[in-house]
């Protein structure tokens, strides 16, 4: 059960590895682009490749759905970047149901982990398996691996690095509990836990009041999606990228030499922004960005 990329690969290793997919659950298809074309999902386009059964449910109780899934006799569900299920479905088959989450939990349990790990400055995360139970991303852990976070990590590469190696704890995990041998380890939850809830657009909004480190590790757990953004010349502009400036411009003011740099002052350090999108254009440089506009005012 699966929708986006980060799904496809955990399904790829466990066909590759000759396990018997009885079926894909996905979205159902949804308009996209100008043209509202139906589009399918990442799972999907893979499933199909591989002529497994597909099945594309608007709601999860569906009677005719359940019944389907129940006609499948499914040993082991498995769940990577889907829907929250009722229990009539994660309780079905006899192995149970587990989910692969981009993180070490008990922390950050929620929708966006990746983001709000470089957010919050983390310098490790990793990916957890763990079987489903009635309070989201609680159950048992079964396997944890753990991956460093550089300082240069974006949500963008974070999120393919875990994507990898959250396929191959899939795998293993499918394969220990096929032998009998897999433990389960309950969440700890006495210790101070960070979340990560869903992120909107309005979370997006950069604060310059901040240190120049926060807004660098909030620009790169937003970068390529959802996107930090601010104001310029009072033009809506997502910034993908900023590098922390050695020298400090006063707090809230802005240094341009109007050709190859944009700084903005915080409290110890600056901010260069590196590379900026104009709603309505194209992503660019600044040095391109700076070509056709005198700066007037940021944030």
């Amino acid at each position: 059960m699966g929708t986006p990329e980060f799904a496809v690969p955990g399904l790829q290793l466990l066909v590759e590895n000759g396990y018997n997919i009885v079926a894909v659950i996905t979205a159902p298809d949804k308009p996209q682009g100008r043209g509202l074309k139906l589009g399918e999902t990442p799972v999907k386009t893979y499933a199909t490749a591989q002529g497994l059964r597909i099945l594309q449910p608007e709601k999860l109780k569906d009677p005719t759905f359940i019944e389907e899934l129940q006609s499948l006799k499914a040993d082991l569900q498995i769940v990577v970047a889907f829907r929250m299920l009722p229990e009539m479905v994660w309780n079905m088959p006899p192995l149970g149901t587990f989910n692969l989450h981009a993180s070490l939990l008990p922390q950050y349990r929620g929708a966006a982990p990746i983001n709000w790990a470089i957010i919050n400055g983390e310098k490790q995360t990793g990916v957890t398996t763990f079987f489903l139970k009635h309070e989201i991303d609680t159950g048992e852990i079964l396997l944890q691996e753990n991956e460093a976070i550089s300082e240069k990590d974006t949500a963008g590469t974070l999120y393919e690095s875990l994507m990898h190696k959250g396929a191959s704890l899939i795998l293993k995990t499918v394969r220990q509990i096929e032998s009998g041998n897999l433990k389960q380890t309950p969440q700890i939850f006495n210790e101070i836990l960070k979340s990560a809830p869903k992120i909107f657009k309005e979370d997006c909004e950069i604060n310059w009041n901040k240190s120049a480190l926060e807004i660098k590790n909030f620009v790169q757990g937003l970068s390529p999606y959802p996107t930090a953004h601010t104001k310029i010349n009072g033009l809506y502009c997502k910034i993908f990228e900023v590098e922390i400036a050695p020298k400090s411009i006063k707090d809230g003011s802005f240094e341009t030499d109007s050709k190859t740099y944009l700084e903005v002052g915080t409290s110890k350090a600056s901010i260069a922004i590196q590379t900026i999108q104009v709603e309505g254009k194209r992503k660019m440089e600044i040095k391109d960005f700076l070509l056709g506009n005198k700066i007037i005012s940021v944030g």
